[in-house]
């Protein structure tokens, strides 16, 4: 994961996890619903893992 797609997933959570799948997308948007903060911590997740 590069400083941009870190950036992203500080910034715009759902937005840095586009590329992952429809699940993906949806879980981190709930997530980022619900506060910010788990948001991120669900996109830094899907981000690192690949």
């Amino acid at each position: 994961m590069g400083c941009g797609r870190a950036l992203l997933c500080i910034l715009l959570p759902p937005l840095a996890v586009l590329d992952k799948g429809c699940g993906t997308i949806i879980v981190v948007t709930l997530l980022t619903l619900v506060g910010w903060v788990p948001g991120v911590i669900g996109a830094l997740v899907v981000n690192s893992q690949s």
